[in-house]
């Protein structure tokens, strides 16, 4: 089988033909490249129409050459459906209706997004990743699960290669940003910059204001770059154990173009390797934006069946990943992690030791993160654990007794309790628990920072909050919208119907905590790159 894809989200406009007999990809690139400022959606668009005849005409021309008979021998176009920006994506949507017109093949609508997670699979080998997708739009965690690719987390401002340039302008340096950041940041030594983590969800903002006012105030430029590399890659690596340790899964893909930056994946290879995890990135001609990816994402849809006609070709700007059907997977299972509760279960935190009555928590150094952030977060959030656990506990949240704690070298020791995560046993009444326990703490003036499915846990009446590691007081509402929003991804994420038990989950929050929250979510929820 042989198809043509095009791509043309963005950046490029980029032709290519898979050959599924023999594997090889043949990519026509040309991408667009402003002198500065990053991308200018007009000249994109001005660029993706003169490009893309032109990369479709040499990929046509290798059709040809390349044919075991007359014609092309091509048996279907893919193209880039979404998401991406809307008057590049209607103009590759056009030549692809009009190339599949001509050959009197199927057309194949793929989703973009998707296609960098499954062309990591692809040359990976690997069943059923989690897929990192930092590209300079985009920032995301997709983890399959009944059916479909789910956002598993998400960048909730701005994409990661956005973010870098918006720093790199503020320098007057020349786009890409992220290029330079890199290069400068081997010069530098480390310096602090502010660490967001939600959940699985991060934002850039705030380190991106934080660094420019840095090289403002006279840090070195040099020191800056490896500060910010460092943070914001580190946050990518930690939400991407999360979703493995939500998911249960030890495969993780890398996908965009930010994922050409070298240490960003060192990062990821150490979280693994460290974790017992595999790991693969893609060459880099598969981690930019490329029709490849569109190509071999097509060709297994295609096998399925799972075809467009004209009338349902039209392009999506806010395609979602979590909007296709994944026909091409046949009865492929999510991974569930096995819910024993005894023995050394490995986190995305720490290591858990379980015995008959306690559990000890050790947050063991992380390899991938600086020393010093590293020492910085271990204790902090040792601290916070402890100290949040026995304040839930005081206003009448279920939390495990802290024995004792060990802020500097990140070891606690709990109560056990509970029989099983809550991502083993989901049902209303238990997410309802959890709606009344987090209004609890909100109105107590502080959020849990990350409950998830598997930071619950439950026994046969009580359903128990843990690891408050991601907590902080504050009396902020965004912050306990932030908590709710985390918690229903986790749900979304993993549950095979999870409406049922989103809407018992608020409505046990609106039992007990402030209406202004929940409004507060709807806001939350239209934030992130595919809401």
């Amino acid at each position: 089988m042989r198809i043509v894809g095009i791509e043309g989200t963005a950046w490029a406009a980029s032709a290519a033909l898979y050959d599924t007999e023999t594997d090889e990809v043949h990519i026509e690139s040309d991408p667009y490249q402003p002198d500065s400022g990053g991308l200018h959606p007009r000249e994109a668009a001005e660029h993706m129409g003169s490009a893309i005849p032109s990369v479709v005409s040499t990929i046509l021309d290798r059709a040809d050459e390349t044919a075991d008979g007359p014609g092309l021998d091509v048996d279907a176009v893919a193209f880039s459906q979404g998401p991406g920006l809307g008057p590049c994506l209607r103009i590759v949507g056009t030549a692809a209706r009009s190339l599949a017109g001509t050959l009197s093949v199927p057309l194949v609508g793929v989703n973009h997004m998707v296609a960098h997670l499954e062309i990591g699979r692809h040359r990976s080998g690997f069943d059923s990743p989690v897929c990192l997708n930092a590209s300079g739009a985009n920032a995301h965690l997709l983890g399959y699960h009944d059916g479909r690719y789910r956002i598993l987390g998400e960048t909730m401002d701005t994409g990661v290669g956005n973010a870098i340039d918006k720093f790199t302008r503020h320098l007057d340096w020349s786009h890409p940003g992220g290029p330079k950041v890199e290069q400068r940041a081997r010069e530098g030594e480390y310096y602090d910059l502010p660490y967001v983590v939600k959940g699985m969800d991060f934002s850039f903002s705030g380190i991106m204001s934080a660094a420019k006012d840095a090289v403002d105030d006279g840090v070195p430029v040099e020191d800056v770059c490896a500060g910010l590399q460092e943070t914001i890659f580190a946050m990518l690596t930690e939400v991407a154990e999360r979703a493995l340790s939500l998911t249960g899964t030890d495969e993780l893909v890398l996908g965009g173009g930010v994922g050409q930056n070298d240490r960003l994946r060192a990062m990821l290879a150490s979280m693994c390797e460290q974790r017992g995890a595999d790991f693969h990135a893609p060459e880099p001609r598969f981690l930019r934006d490329n029709a490849g990816m569109i190509a071999v994402l097509g060709a297994k849809m295609y096998a399925a069946g799972d075809t467009v006609s004209i009338p349902e070709s039209a392009v999506d700007p806010d395609f979602r990943p979590d909007e296709v059907p994944v026909t091409w997977r046949g009865d492929a299972e999510s991974v569930v992690r096995d819910p024993a509760v005894s023995g050394t279960i490995r986190g995305a935190e720490a290591t858990v030791t379980v015995d008959r009555e306690r559990v000890i928590k050790r947050r063991l150094p992380k390899a991938y993160r600086h020393p010093a952030l590293d020492d910085r977060l271990r204790a902090e959030r040792t601290r916070a654990e402890a100290r949040l656990t026995s304040a839930a506990r005081r206003v009448g949240v279920p939390t495990p007794v802290v024995y004792d704690v060990d802020p500097t070298e990140g070891t606690l020791v709990f109560e056990r309790v509970g029989d099983a995560d809550l991502a083993a046993a989901l049902g209303p009444d238990r997410c309802r628990a959890v709606g009344r326990h987090l209004a609890t703490i909100h109105g107590a003036g502080f959020v849990h920072g990350d409950p998830t499915t598997r930071n619950v846990r439950v026994g046969d009446e009580r359903t128990y909050l843990i690891d408050f590691g991601l907590g902080y007081y504050t009396d902020h509402v965004e912050d306990y919208a932030m908590d709710l929003h985390v918690f229903e991804q986790s749900v979304a994420g993993t549950a095979t119907d999870p409406a049922p038990l989103l809407s018992a989950f608020e409505s046990g929050y609106e039992d007990v905590g402030d209406d202004a929250v929940r409004a507060r979510l709807r806001d939350v929820e239209g934030r992130g790159r595919y809401q």
